[in-house]
C-alpha cells in the first residue's frame, strides 16, 4: 500500500467509511500481530491485542485526520499495548506470588494436606528449573531482592531477570492450576 492510497483510506476512515477500515485492517493486521508476537511470545494474546488496537482505531477514527503516518500510529499503539501488557503481568505475578508465599488459613485436615502437597509440588517444580531461572526465582522470592538488585548482582539485563521470573511464575502457576483442578 503506497502513501497516496493509504492517505485516501485514512481520510475515508476518519469520515466513517467501514470499507476503508476493512482494507487497512486486512493490510496491517498480520504485520501488527507479527510485531506484537515478537514481544509477547503468545500468538493468541497478540491477536487479541491487535483486535483491541483496531477497535480503538475505529472508535477514535475522527482523530485520524491528524495522523501523518498510519503505520507509525498503529505501531505506536502496539508498543503502548506491549508496555501495558508487561505492567499488568508484573502486577498480577506479584499478587499471585504474595498469595503463594503467605500461609494459607487451613480449615480442615483435607485442606492442610492439600496445602502441604501443593508446597511440595512447587518445590519440585522450582528444583527442575534451569539453573539461572531457579537462582533468579530464589533471589527474588526467597531473598526478597528487587529485579534491579538481581540484575546488578548477576551482571545481566533487568529484562532478562523479568523474563526468567515470568517463566518461573508461569511454571508454578501451571502446577497450582493442575493441583486446584485435582483438589476441587
Amino acid at each position: 500500500m503506497n502513501q497516496t492510497s493509504e492517505g485516501k483510506h485514512i481520510d475515508a476512515l476518519s469520515k466513517g467509511d467501514s470499507k476503508a477500515f476493512e482494507l487497512l485492517f486486512l493490510y496491517y493486521q498480520p504485520k501488527l500481530i507479527f510485531f506484537l508476537n515478537g514481544f509477547i511470545k503468545d500468538e493468541e494474546v497478540a491477536r487479541d491485542m491487535a483486535q483491541d488496537i483496531f477497535l480503538s482505531v475505529w472508535t477514535s477514527r475522527e482523530k485520524l485526520s491528524q495522523v501523518n503516518s498510519f503505520k507509525a500510529y498503529l505501531f505506536r499503539m502496539g508498543k503502548n499495548a506491549i508496555c501495558n501488557f508487561y505492567d499488568h503481568s508484573l502486577v498480577n505475578e506479584k499478587f499471585e506470588v504474595e498469595q503463594l508465599l503467605h500461609p494459607i488459613e487451613v480449615n480442615s485436615v483435607e485442606e492442610g494436606l492439600f496445602v502441604k502437597e501443593l508446597e511440595t509440588l512447587i518445590e519440585i517444580k522450582v528444583s527442575q528449573m534451569p539453573p539461572q531461572r531457579k537462582l533468579i526465582y530464589q533471589m527474588s522470592r526467597v531473598d526478597g531482592l528487587s529485579n534491579d538488585e538481581i540484575a546488578e548482582r548477576l551482571s545481566i539485563n533487568k529484562r532478562t531477570v523479568e523474563n526468567h521470573l515470568t517463566s518461573a511464575l508461569s511454571d508454578i502457576r501451571k502446577v497450582v492450576k493442575m493441583s486446584l483442578i485435582l483438589f476441587f
